[in-house]
């Protein structure tokens, strides 16, 4: 073991249908801050490819046998294989688990339980894209590291105790009765920025916030004094905005029609819904914000003005609920890295009094507003993983991976 490798670290998962991302931080010290290494696998079961970073952002070697990962499992065992070789000694003392779908009951982390895998397996239906991925891995650290703690951390969570208004699925009382309400989503995202917000722009962090989390999942949540008091997502991932595959907000009448016009299978809406619409949907070219924009296609242009055409209105929608606006906060892919998205989004959203400052923008800056700018506008990357860390360690009661 390296002398700069801590001797017992948290293990951070977040595993997806072809992607996986990991993280590692000491579970010694007074605070989780700087992970110790993070990376991914992506590309599972095509064009499979790993990377890893240490603490000081240098790229760490990863072995080339990543290109025949077939499944999310054997990506799992390659990265438990490479933990081993490359922090040799190191002790892993629990392994903190992103989980999409919390549901009616878990309104905080919590510790797995053969019970708690039940209920979240449940769920499955509800995150088809997510959720049996995440209990999978789950499943998996089981397998291999038997004795170790692993603690489940919701994207449903942080928006638990929104107004009863906000939480309603306006149906009749008796199909309610089950769960059937608006959770929202990307809750671990919206967590980490609350919780930086007030030493990043403290003028602005107990007022009316909207935060964008745009990437290939994308919604936006209503902050007031630090609290979700509403989101773009509901009762599963396929509301609010344009995604890279899901559509967002649909009549519901299309749903009908895809059954009863079209003779659709519940399988083929599933599939339609989850993994043929959104940017994909539209452009037929790539759910990649990346590709559309380098892309001269009308059908990719569409696809651009859709989704901030659809994140503008839904940012007007939520400064309706919000009672004005004090700030609005980019994070997540397209969010940190698209200022040609930025900027769009913002110049539609002029109106709310918000002015963009072009310099800062394509700067990439922390603030991009003008100074002269009612509402202020920020870029501030997220960090899905330390949050889940910091929560691994309070519930495990591992002192260096808590705030």
């Amino acid at each position: 073991m390296d002398s700069s490798t801590p001797a017992d670290v948290v293990l951070v998962l977040n595993a997806g249908s072809s992607s996986l991302k990991f993280a590692m931080y000491a579970s010694a010290g007074a605070r989780a801050t700087e992970a110790v290494c993070r990376g991914q696998i992506e590309g599972i079961g095509t064009t499979p490819r790993m990377s890893a970073k240490a603490a000081d952002s240098s790229m760490l070697p990863v072995p080339g046998r990543a290109a025949t990962l077939n499944d999310s499992r054997a990506a799992l065992v390659l990265l438990a294989e490479w933990l081993n070789e490359t922090f040799a000694g190191a002790r892993i003392v629990g392994v903190g688990h992103r989980v999409v779908h919390g549901g009616l009951d878990h309104d905080s982390p919590v510790v797995v339980t053969p019970a708690i895998l039940d209920e979240l397996r449940k769920l499955e239906p509800l995150a088809p894209l997510h959720q049996p991925y995440n209990l999978g891995a789950i499943d998996a650290v089981a397998q291999r590291l038997p004795g170790v703690p692993q603690v489940a951390c919701f994207d449903t969570s942080f928006h638990r105790g929104q107004p009863a208004v906000a939480e309603l699925v306006p149906l009749p009382a008796e199909l309610r009765k089950g769960g059937l309400q608006r959770y929202g989503f990307h809750g671990l995202s919206y967590e980490y920025i609350a919780t930086v917000l007030p030493d990043i722009a403290p003028a602005v962090a107990s007022g009316r916030v909207i935060i964008a989390h745009l990437g290939s999942g994308a919604s936006l949540c209503a902050l007031r004094e630090g609290r979700s008091v509403d989101s773009s997502l509901g009762f599963t991932a396929l509301d609010g905005l344009c995604m890279g595959t899901r559509p967002g907000a649909l009549d519901p009448g299309v749903v009908l029609y895809l059954f009863q016009g079209l003779g659709m299978s519940a399988q083929e809406v599933e599939t339609v819904l989850y993994k043929r619409s959104g940017l994909l949907g539209i452009s037929g070219i790539s759910n990649d914000m990346r590709d559309l924009l380098a892309s001269d296609a009308a059908s990719a242009r569409l696809a651009i003005d859709y989704f901030v055409y659809r994140a503008a209105r839904e940012i007007g929608s939520l400064a309706a609920v919000l009672g004005g606006l004090d700030a609005i906060v980019f994070t997540a892919g397209i969010g940190e890295h698209s200022a040609v998205v930025r900027r769009r989004i913002c110049e539609a959203s002029a109106w709310l009094g918000l002015q963009l400052d072009l310099a800062a923008n394509d700067a990439h800056a922390t603030c991009i507003s003008s100074p002269t700018s009612k509402v202020s506008a920020w870029m501030i990357p997220t960090n899905e993983e330390l949050m889940i860390a910091r929560h691994t360690g309070r519930l495990l009661g591992l002192v260096g991976a808590s705030q």
